[in-house]
C-alpha cells in the first residue's frame, strides 16, 4: 500500500508499505479516505520541533477513513462506517481520559504524524478508542477536519475561553484552517467577531463566513483598528495561533478582564510578557493543545445540520503534497488543504 513518508528534512517520498495485519484486540482497520493538512505538518517538514522522532516518519496529523476489518472486544463500530480519527494515542485508562478530558491523557505515547507515524497511508490499525464515528449527513471532508480544525477551536472557544453570546472577538488569521472555524463558530452564537488577514482577497472570503469587520495586517496595524471599532474598550476574547508577532498586540487590545487563548505559535515560540498589564488589567490567560472526542462529535454534528461547514482552499493526492505545504508556509491559502486518499 502507499504511504508518504518524510524522509529527511524538506524530502517527502511515496513509499510502498506492506498492509496492516488483522487487527488485534480492541484494534480496528481504517482505510483512509482523507488527511486534513495543518502547520503541524509545514513543522515536520522544516525539521522543526521533532526532538525525538525517527525517521522515515509517515506524515499527516488529522484524518478520517472507512472501518474495513474489527478485531475482537470491538462494539459500536460497523464495517463501512464513517469515523473520524483522534490523532493522539491516548491510554484510555487514566482518570482524565475516564472523564473525557482526552487531551489531558497522563500515558499518551504520542502525536501521529509528530511522534508516531502517521495517517498519510492508505490503511492502519488503530485503537477503536480513538475512532469517533461520523454522524449521518457529515461526509468524508468533514469529518477528516473533525479531529483539530473543529475539535481544536470547540476546546478553545468553549471549554477554556468560555466565550458567551453577545462578546467581541478578535480572530487572528481567519483565512486559516482554525481562524475558518473560529469564524464560524463565534458568528453562529452571535458575537461580534473581528479578524485578521495577510491579504486584500482574503477579505470578502473573510466576511462571507461572518466576520464583522476584517483586518489586513499587513496594511493596518491590528491593535489600533481593533482599540478604534472598539471605542477603546477592548474585546471580550482573543482566539491566538500566531505566537510572537502578534501576542502583544493581542494581549493590548483585551478589555479589563479579558480572556486570551492560544493554541499555536507560527511565527515564534518565545514572547515576553508585560507582568504589570496582566494583572492590572486582570487577563486571562489559557494555553489550548488538541481536543477531547467530545469537541469532536460536537463539531460534526453542528457540520450535520449545516450551521458550519469545511472550507477547503484545495484538495490534492499525494503528487500534490510538496506543492500544497510550500503553499501553507507561504500563507497563501484560505481554509484547508485536503490530501485524498480514497
Amino acid at each position: 500500500m502507499r504511504a508518504l513518508q518524510l524522509v529527511e528534512e524538506r524530502k517527502l517520498e511515496i513509499v510502498d508499505l506492506p498492509e496492516p495485519e488483522a487487527p488485534g484486540h480492541g484494534e480496528v482497520t481504517v482505510r483512509i479516505a482523507a488527511v486534513a493538512l495543518n502547520h503541524i505538518d509545514v513543522w515536520g517538514w522544516r525539521g522543526m520541533a521533532f526532538a525525538k522522532r525517527k525517521m522515515p516518519l509517515t506524515v499527516g496529523a488529522e484524518a478520517c477513513g472507512h472501518v474495513e476489518a474489527i478485531g475482537p472486544g470491538v462494539a459500536g463500530l460497523v464495517p463501512g462506517q464513517l469515523v473520524s480519527i483522534f490523532g493522539a494515542r491516548i491510554c484510555g485508562r487514566c482518570r482524565n481520559c475516564r472523564e473525557g478530558r482526552d487531551n489531558l491523557c497522563e500515558h499518551v505515547e504520542g502525536v501521529h504524524g509528530f511522534h508516531l507515524d502517521g495517517f498519510a497511508q492508505e490503511k492502519m490499525n488503530l485503537p477503536a478508542r480513538q475512532l469517533v464515528a461520523a454522524p449521518p449527513g457529515v461526509d468524508v471532508i468533514g469529518a477528516a477536519v473533525a479531529p483539530i480544525t473543529f475539535g481544536t477551536v470547540e476546546h478553545m472557544l468553549f471549554d477554556n475561553a468560555k466565550l458567551q453570546p453577545g462578546e467581541t472577538i478578535l480572530i487572528h488569521a481567519g483565512g486559516s484552517g482554525i481562524g475558518s472555524a473560529a469564524l464560524q463558530l463565534a458568528r453562529r452564537m452571535g458575537c461580534t467577531v473581528i479578524t485578521t488577514v495577510g491579504s486584500d482577497d482574503k477579505i470578502e472570503k473573510a466576511r462571507a463566513l461572518g466576520a464583522d469587520h476584517v483586518i489586513n495586517y499587513r496594511v493596518d496595524r491590528f491593535e489600533g483598528v481593533t482599540r478604534k471599532l472598539t471605542k477603546k474598550k477592548g474585546v471580550d476574547v482573543v482566539f491566538e495561533h500566531v505566537g510572537a508577532d502578534t501576542w502583544a498586540g493581542s494581549m493590548l487590545v483585551l478589555k479589563r478582564g479579558g480572556r486570551i487563548v492560544t493554541c499555536g505559535s507560527t511565527s515564534g515560540v518565545s514572547t515576553s510578557i508585560n507582568l504589570m498589564q496582566l494583572f492590572q488589567q486582570q487577563i486571562k490567560i489559557f494555553g489550548s493543545f488538541g481536543c477531547r472526542k467530545e469537541n469532536m462529535e460536537n463539531a460534526m454534528l453542528k457540520m450535520a445540520s449545516g450551521q458550519v461547514h469545511p472550507v477547503i482552499d484545495r484538495e490534492v493526492g499525494f503528487d500534490g503534497i510538496g506543492e500544497a505545504l510550500e503553499r501553507m508556509e507561504s500563507r497563501q491559502v484560505f481554509g484547508k488543504i485536503v490530501l485524498r486518499i480514497d
